[in-house]
């Protein structure tokens, strides 16, 4: 297992709430954008040794590599991408959902993505890359229901 920051808050709950409030404060999608990019460079490094087609995420137009870890009581992820932006989208799902368990995963949807208004300023390949990532995390945490 490696070092992981996450969870950072006590719950998904508050853990989208936080989100909601960091983008809030950003007046544009430029800014937004920039700040993604800023949580990407926070994920810790994957090591080499997991970056492998196994380890790999289909669905995603950018190289992205994620590998969970755990149990029902506690799943962690840990991922990364070759892209800033997807390196930021792995950070704000990992944030939400890594260090939680199975079935709070599970109960929980990705609200945050609408609701900061990234849903629509993802292009089509992005947010295919995003539901292929979010669709891995919950099929884990269905495997340990």
């Amino acid at each position: 297992m490696t070092d992981t920051p996450f969870p950072l808050e006590p719950t998904t709950a508050d853990a989208q709430a936080a989100i909601r409030e960091e983008f809030a404060f950003f007046g544009d999608w430029s800014e937004r954008y920039q700040y993604l990019i800023d949580l990407g460079r926070k994920l810790p490094p994957l090591p080499e040794a997991w970056k492998t087609e196994e380890h790999r995420l289909h669905g995603c137009q950018s190289m992205v590599w994620i590998v969970a870890e755990g149990d029902a009581e506690r799943l962690d992820f840990h991922a990364i991408s070759d892209s800033a932006i997807v390196s930021g989208l792995v950070y704000l799902a990992l944030r939400v959902y890594s260090g939680r368990s199975a079935a709070e995963i599970a109960a929980t949807d990705a609200d945050y993505i609408a609701e900061i208004g990234l849903a629509k300023h993802l292009s089509p390949t992005r947010s295919n890359g995003l539901a292929a990532l979010l669709a891995f995390i919950r099929e884990r945490a269905q495997q340990h229901l």
